[in-house]
């Protein structure tokens, strides 16, 4: 009886061989297309020290900076300066700290939590990037200050404005900056639906977001009505407009690495008080919210698990993505 070519033992082994070969294709060609995905995020950053012809007009001060820092460097006496006119504001939100954030955490408003990491994000509503970042990591974030895992300090800031028709950058950030102040306990929930895919407007192709659409994201966040509402009235856009100005002069935000050292860009991260380069997720083929959960010292499956806390405490730096 002839025997089935298939069957005889130098082809199994070819077989087994072969499929081998084919799993390491595969893992590889996932591997080539995750890093193609986070490399297309990274170039989305948003460079606030590049946007010069399009910002002159609608943020001078921003737009001022951009253009004067491409000839000399920052001196202390300029952030000085710059820091003291977000304090002068007449009109800022009380519960704001004195750089522009809003420190939310399982304790409430600016109740910090002991002996957890603090995470820091600076955003603009219209940055890609931002969209890109808060859409990977808004559902962890959001489960972590829950269950006390993470104190989170929220910096909303408007650097774009020139690329919309409405100054949406500055209005989103100005209802942030409101409802932060008045309902804390949805604040998140609305951040992460103004990033919504299905919400958050192009930077290269904008069409107007009118107020009333910001206070209905607002409302399907949770938030009071009325204080929705409100929110759009441009309460803080005059404050929101200065910390704009200021955030980019603070040495501690600009990128550590990369063809943007020594620049702010949006979104940017930092974990306890340690800038996290996310020039580092792109090389560590993780994806973002992977990344991120590693940089804290917590796995996955203990996200949301009150009482299992970060590995990296209140005051350990993040955890190396090599």
């Amino acid at each position: 009886m002839s025997q089935n070519p298939n069957t005889r033992p130098g082809n199994k082994e070819n077989g087994k061989r072969s499929a081998r070969e084919q799993r390491k294709a595969e893992q590889l060609a996932e591997q080539q297309a995750q890093a193609a995905k986070l490399a297309k995020e990274r170039k989305q950053q948003t460079l606030i020290g590049i946007i010069v012809v399009v910002v002159v007009v609608a943020l001078v001060a921003v737009a001022g900076f951009a253009i004067w820092r491409a000839t000399r460097p920052v001196s202390t006496a300029d952030a000085d300066k710059a820091y003291e006119a977000v304090q002068s504001v007449e009109t800022k939100p009380s519960d704001a700290n004195a750089k522009g954030g809003f420190l939310i955490s399982k304790n409430g408003l600016n109740k910090k939590v002991a002996d957890v990491p603090t995470v820091e994000e600076y955003m603009d509503f219209l940055c890609p990037g931002c969209g890109s970042f808060n859409r990977a990591v808004d559902s962890s974030l959001q489960k972590m200050v829950a269950a006390g895992q993470i104190n989170l300090v929220v910096y909303p800031n408007a650097f774009l404005d020139s690329l919309s028709t409405d100054e949406y950058s500055t209005r989103a950030a100005s209802a942030a900056a409101y409802i932060a102040q008045n309902d804390p306990e949805h604040l998140l929930a609305f951040i992460a639906d103004m990033f919504a895919e299905d919400f958050q407007p192009s930077e290269s192709n904008y069409k107007a977001v009118s107020d009333k659409q910001i206070q209905q994201v607002a409302i399907k966040a949770g938030v009071n009505e009325s204080v929705a509402k409100k929110s759009t009235d441009g309460t803080y856009k005059t404050w929101i407009t200065k910390v704009s100005a200021y955030s980019p002069l603070r040495q501690e935000l600009w990128n550590v690495s990369g063809s943007t050292k020594g620049q702010m860009t949006t979104p940017t991260v930092r974990i306890n008080s340690n800038y996290w380069d996310m020039n580092s997720v792109s090389s560590s083929g993780l994806d973002t919210g992977s990344a991120l959960l590693k940089a804290l010292g917590l796995s996955s499956t203990d996200v949301g698990q009150e009482g299992v806390l970060p590995s990296i405490g209140a005051s350990g730096k993040p955890v190396s993505l090599s």
